[in-house]
């Protein structure tokens, strides 16, 4: 597989599949649900087919799959945009590893020359406290080797809006909801390919970064401002952060 092209400021590299260690295909085609109405694959989607590849990949290597987990970012490079009809193959491995979070890489190849990269930071929960945990012997047996020694970081990159950004209402949906009772990370994805949609815009690179979860009772605002070349985004409640994003808009 060949390394992912370069990403602009202020996106960090995608790191290329691993020579040694554990990785991971699935395919997968693209459904008329999956796309816009211009039949581009959406970013919730994309989303939505990682989620669905991690946990795949964790039960066929023996782990737990209801393990729990928390996504606390994922980037997104549409190189060539996938399209209806189009079939994926969905190769994941890490990416880095730290204390108590990991990195899972992500790359989407298509039959007509679709190409999406992606990588999400997850974190490790206890359990019991579900605070951060250190990384299991097992999972590290499974899936140190690909990361090649590389150490990674779950802090925040993205910081709040600007002081009177203008905000309008984004209302949660039921259909928004996971099994844990709040807004599922692909559907944090949903407002980004909105607000995008609204200016006439396609994605060629996007960043979510999620903070605390958004519930079905919250009032949840969007606000966005455009400028230096991205549109960052960011859903709050109240004056809380509750998820950003930026985006650098495709030519």
């Amino acid at each position: 597989m060949d390394a992912p092209p370069a990403r602009p400021a202020p996106f960090p590299p995608l790191v290329p599949a691993p020579a040694r260690g554990r990785s991971f295909t699935v395919r997968r085609r693209v459904r008329w649900g999956d796309a816009d109405r211009h039949g581009r694959l959406r970013l919730d989607a994309v989303a939505r087919y990682l989620q669905d590849v991690a946990n795949d990949d964790t039960r066929d290597a023996g782990l737990d799959p209801a393990a729990p987990w928390v996504v606390r970012r994922t980037a997104i490079d549409v190189v060539v945009p996938p399209s209806i009809g189009e079939e994926l193959a969905l190769t994941t491995f890490t990416g880095g590893l730290g204390s108590r979070w990991a990195e899972r890489r992500t790359s989407l190849l298509g039959h007509r020359g679709g190409r999406v990269e992606a990588a999400s930071t997850w974190v490790c929960l206890d359990p019991d406290t579900g605070r951060p945990a250190r990384l299991g012997q097992d999972f590290l047996a499974t899936y140190q080797e690909a990361g090649g020694g590389r150490r990674i970081h779950a802090r925040h990159l993205q910081g709040p809006p600007p002081a009177g950004v203008a905000r309008r209402p984004w209302v949660v949906r039921s259909t928004d909801l996971d099994a844990f009772g709040h807004v599922n990370n692909a559907a944090t994805w949903e407002p980004v390919e909105d607000e995008l949609d609204r200016r006439g815009m396609a994605p060629a690179a996007a960043t979510v970064e999620y903070g605390a979860a958004i519930g079905p009772d919250d009032a949840v605002d969007l606000a966005s401002v455009a400028g230096d070349g991205t549109v960052a985004l960011w859903l709050l409640v109240g004056d809380e952060v509750r998820a950003s994003a930026v985006v650098i808009p495709a030519a």
